[in-house]
């Protein structure tokens, strides 16, 4: 079976879980199920609940777990959804690894890569909104500041202007046409292109990916987990400093007012405890196997 994607961080993903005897495991973004399998060779006890949105990945990873399917229960679900269809009382690890597989940017017809044919990025083929949709009906101000926002672009406002001249003539139909008006030039004291930086700001609105993210960690603040291991791996700074918040808010007992003198609550608000102070990267030999692991970052936090 040829496997058409590398799951990142995949020693210090075991390594997190690797005192997980039994329960339940879920598995937020499936994906092409390297997490997943190595988690489910690992410990024969425990059992699996997956789940993506994307069906094609879906479908791959069902053949790839089938030795396992008396411990696993798929789902086509979003992540941010999947809270409200199972059940969680023995959930014992939570894994949300969050960002674009190979398969999607290398495959030409979904749109993501730069040099792609079409212009597409949906995770979900069948929710309505496309890059296609955005890039050729929004307006310059809702481009600019999707450029501005979620890509760090302080030149958004020069981008959405270059979109808007060229869809006058005509509509833009591919992302390597994107990518040509954009311009593919590496900016100043960065080590990235302003075209990648848009492709992901582009990719963030059609997805939706920092509201569906909140609304997943606000589910999770509300589930009342006990014993429980959740692991959120990123690629973009914007979600790594939402995941960053929302486990600093969990892990603070007092929540009396700053300035208040002496503490009254209690101080046993707490939801648990950050495992990680700072995030985990890809080594360097892994970077060399994998370079699109190079900007993941993982945090990690125990629900007591």
């Amino acid at each position: 079976m040829q496997i058409p994607h590398i799951p990142v961080l995949p020693k210090e993903v075991n390594h997190l879980f690797e005192k997980l005897n039994e329960g339940v495991f879920l598995d937020c973004t499936l994906g092409y199920g390297g997490h997943s399998e190595n988690l489910l060779k690992m410990h024969p006890n425990l059992h699996l609940i997956a789940c993506d949105q994307d069906e094609e990945a879906l479908k791959f990873s069902k053949e790839r777990l089938r030795e396992f399917d008396t411990r696993i229960k798929l789902y086509h679900s979003n992540f941010s959804q999947i809270l409200e269809q199972i059940d969680l009382r023995n959930l014992r690890g939570i894994l949300a690894d969050i960002g674009v597989s190979s398969l999607h940017l290398d495959k030409d017809e979904r749109g993501f890569s730069l040099r792609s044919n079409f212009l597409d990025m949906r995770m979900d083929k069948n929710q309505p909104l496309s890059a296609f949709d955005v890039i050729n009906n929004y307006s310059k101000e809702k481009l600019a500041n999707i450029f501005k926002i979620y890509g760090e672009l302080k030149n958004g406002d020069f981008l959405a202007e270059k979109i808007i001249r060229a869809r006058a003539r005509k509509q833009i139909a591919s992302a390597k046409e994107l990518c040509e008006i954009l311009g593919d030039t590496r900016l100043k004291n960065r080590k990235i292109s302003q075209a990648i930086l848009a492709f992901q700001a582009l990719r963030i609105e059609v997805n939706k990916e920092l509201e569906v993210l909140e609304l997943f960690l606000q589910k999770l603040e509300k589930a009342h987990l006990k014993d429980c291991i959740l692991a959120i791996i990123c690629f973009h700074s914007l979600e790594d400093r939402i995941v960053k918040n929302y486990f600093k808010k969990w892990a603070k007992a007092c929540i009396c007012d700053e300035r208040s003198l002496r503490c009254e609550c209690g101080a046993n608000h707490n939801l648990g405890a950050i495992l990680n102070k700072k995030p985990l990267t890809p080594s360097q030999e892994e970077i060399k196997v994998n370079p699109r692991s190079s900007c993941a970052k993982m945090r990690a936090f125990y629900f007591k």
